[in-house]
């Protein structure tokens, strides 16, 4: 029985389809090595992105496609991530202790963008990586409820502030620093200035990723992101009305205005199921997110339903991918955390810390 080469077994490994990527492990350049030993092979797998959930699935995926070789026998497939800085605005550079920050944003208020924050941050913690929240709606701070949090900070020297910490992630919000019923009435300038702090001012410890969840609108807040927090990308929230679509598409250019990358759309409460007979009806429209997610050749990274699990959820502290992980719903959340990442993955790396900065003037 002839032995099988090493190209063979690349070549077969182009057969091997990511199912967060679409595209095979040869062409995402996954392949980290491959050993071929008379009839035993083993190969190596790297992603750019946690996948804990279902790196045996990766693997049995590889471990199919090399055992199809004739002469081969064994099959060892090891399969890990390496989650990397990637490049941001022109004229910022990525923060320390911070690999990428993803801003989570919607046009419109109430389509579930902060429950979807905090689950996709929850997600991508389960998924493997090392991940923060940033509760960057000053008016309406959510996130401490949400993660079930109470308190305020440590500030060490007076001047800085220890991450808040509840179910593997690090948050900081001003919902820390102010009682919560205490309304924030303050102009734009005051409204940038305490999110600035908020972000540079906490002590962050070695993120992969800092989720923001952003306050609706396309006002002060998302300027100040846009201008002076390096984002690396963001996903917008929408429900299926078109109301709500309007508001999502303004999101979506104004990130594209200011060169953020879009990495893909979820849409929220996309169909309501009967918790009485299981009749399931799109009492928001249908295919709403699906339709944008094509005009502005963005991925739809998942559709959520309107379920009163999530809500409940999210209200106790307690959200739905750490209350049920093995409900339908975390699920749905962990594919959209992996796809997610794996869009964030396949964008440009940033090369800054590496590289002295050039830049060449016309005179």
């Amino acid at each position: 029985m002839a032995s099988v080469t090493q190209d063979q077994v690349e070549q077969a490994l182009k057969n091997a389809v990511d199912p967060n990527t679409g595209k095979d492990f040869v062409v995402s350049k996954a392949v980290k090595n491959i050993n071929v030993d008379g009839d035993r092979v083993a190969v190596e797998i790297e992603l750019g992105y946690p996948a804990k959930s279902i790196r045996e699935d990766i693997a049995e995926l590889v471990r199919k496609e090399v055992s199809s070789l004739d002469g081969v026998g064994q099959v060892d497939v090891e399969v890990s991530w390496s989650i990397q800085a990637h490049s941001v605005q022109k004229s910022l550079k990525p923060m320390e202790n911070i690999k990428n920050v993803i801003a989570v944003a919607s046009g419109k208020g109430g389509v579930g963008k902060s429950t979807t924050a905090v689950n996709l941050a929850l997600a991508l913690a389960q998924e493997g990586a090392n991940v923060g929240v940033l509760d960057a709606d000053i008016y309406g701070p959510s996130q401490p409820r949400m993660l079930g949090v109470s308190g305020q900070p440590n500030s060490p020297d007076g001047k800085s502030l220890e991450p808040m910490e509840n179910h593997g992630l690090q948050a900081m919000s001003i919902g820390f620093l102010i009682d919560e019923e205490t309304p924030m009435i303050w102009r734009g300038p005051m409204v940038t200035q305490a999110l600035e702090q908020l972000l540079n001012d906490t002590r962050w410890r070695d993120l992969d990723y800092l989720v923001v969840d952003l306050p609706p609108g396309t006002g002060d807040v998302q300027l100040t992101l846009a201008q002076k927090i390096p984002v690396s990308g963001a996903v917008i929230v929408t429900t299926p009305q078109d109301i709500a679509l309007l508001d999502a598409r303004k999101g979506l250019k104004m990130f594209e205005k200011v060169e953020v990358p879009v990495l893909g759309v979820v849409e929220n409460m996309s169909i309501h199921i009967c918790s009485q007979c299981g009749h399931e009806e799109p009492i928001f429209g249908s295919g709403g997110g699906g339709r944008m997610a094509e005009e502005y050749d963005v991925e739809l990274l998942g559709q959520l339903p309107l379920d009163i699990k999530i809500r409940e959820q999210a209200d106790g502290g307690e959200p739905t991918v750490t209350a049920q992980p093995d409900s339908r719903v975390a699920q749905i959340y962990r594919e959209i955390a992996r796809k997610t990442a794996a869009k964030l993955a396949a964008k440009s790396k940033d090369y800054s810390a590496k590289f002295p900065k050039i830049v060449i003037q016309n005179n």
